[in-house]
């Protein structure tokens, strides 16, 4: 129990440490200025791992989402602020490419709103010659291993019903082992009838519907198992929390296979790509370094060798990340090599609703209205 007080005392630190530092870090960034071309080296993709969305042979508009984590009036305000959906929230924006670098769920209420958008748009999108990218955050893979810890309870409602109690029992006896050793990972010392209190208490009724929603037999999770954890298009790169130099050794598909395998297998084990720190759903590198409830904002300058043999590794000019969050906006750092999109859109962190807007040379951020939430 210290252990998670400690990774959420962290995590609170590292927004305030981050919102707080956003302006000194930031570095404009001219539409103007062209970089360096890079050669066009097209990742191949194993034939079993999610499509990376390889570089297009003209460039493509780029709309990129952050973290949204359950507000789906966010969502709709930006994508509509954005072109690409009508009032009614359906696809207008022709062959352009949205990407949502992940944490759809948890901390706000409406998560499977914004969830059941992406996967309409998605087949809206491609009818029109578009793209709907929905990479995997670490809270996607949260839900998949059963840590719902930050779900709200306006996501276990959706789900309830008058057989939530049976279903609930019943989903803990057919999956206690696996329960078990989620909860063991985690705590070592827990006893068994620990574990039962504990998963009892931070799974309300319809947690068991929601847990087999995001099962690999349920709606969430069969969606899930078609989405990278890490994207290319054109010259640029996305994943949710970046792409460590450990990970930059192996191939945008392998990465998205080894993603893949533990999403289907419900993988908690710390090692499994989907809970590794430096991992591509976890990484914080770019910006913090340190040990939990130690982490240190790195300087920019700091980060740039890392970046810099990343974006070498993939034949790409840019990376673009969410989960760490800045409250006051998008940054764009190292001249455009690293643009950081988490702004605390939720209205639980109370940030700014926003999209960068990649489109040829040019990156642009954008605040969507008066950018604060209601």
């Amino acid at each position: 129990m210290v252990h998670r007080l400690r990774r959420r005392v962290a995590a609170l630190c590292a927004m305030v440490a981050l919102s707080l530092s956003a302006c000194a870090m930031a570095e404009p960034v001219s539409p103007t200025t062209a970089e360096p071309a890079v050669p066009p080296e097209v990742e191949p993709v194993s034939p079993t791992a999610p499509d990376p969305a390889p570089r297009r042979s003209t460039p493509s508009r780029i709309v990129a989402i952050g973290d949204l984590h359950g507000d789906h009036a966010a969502f709709r305000a930006i994508v509509e602020a954005a072109g690409l959906v009508d009032a009614a929230g359906v696809w207008i924006g022709g062959d352009a490419v949205l990407v949502q670098t992940g944490d759809v769920p948890d901390r706000g209420p409406n998560s499977l709103l914004i969830l059941r958008d992406l996967m309409r748009l998605q087949g809206e999108a491609a009818v029109a010659g578009g793209q709907v990218v929905a990479l995997i955050g670490n809270h996607e893979a949260m839900n998949v291993v059963g840590d719902l810890r930050y779900v709200h309870e306006g996501e276990f409602a959706v789900f309830r019903t008058d057989e939530s109690q049976r279903l609930r029992r019943r989903y803990y006896r057919e999956n206690q082992e696996m329960i078990e050793r989620v909860y063991r990972w985690r705590e070592p010392a827990l006893s068994e009838d620990q574990i039962r209190r504990l998963w009892l208490r931070e799974t309300p009724l319809g947690g068991a519907e929601l847990l087999m929603a995001w099962g690999p037999d349920g709606e969430i999770g069969q969606w899930l198992a078609d989405n990278p954890a890490v994207a290319r298009i054109d010259d640029t790169l996305f994943a949710h929390g970046g792409i460590s130099e450990t990970y930059s050794a192996l191939s945008i598909a392998e990465m998205n296979a080894r993603t893949a395998t533990a999403i289907a297998a419900r993988d908690g084990s710390p090692e499994a790509i989907i809970n590794d720190p430096d991992g591509p759903l976890w990484y914080r590198g770019y910006f913090l370094r340190g040990e939990p409830g130690e982490l240190a904002l790195v300087p920019p300058a700091d980060a740039a060798p890392e970046v810099d043999r990343v974006l070498a590794a993939y034949g790409a000019r840019r990376i673009v990340v969410g989960h760490t969050p800045s409250l006051g906006g998008i940054r764009i750092l190292l001249g455009g090599r690293l643009m950081a999109i988490d702004t605390g859109i939720s209205a639980h962190y109370g940030g700014v609703r926003s999209y960068l807007e990649i489109n040829g040379d040019a990156a642009i951020a954008h605040i969507v209205g008066e950018g604060e939430n209601p």
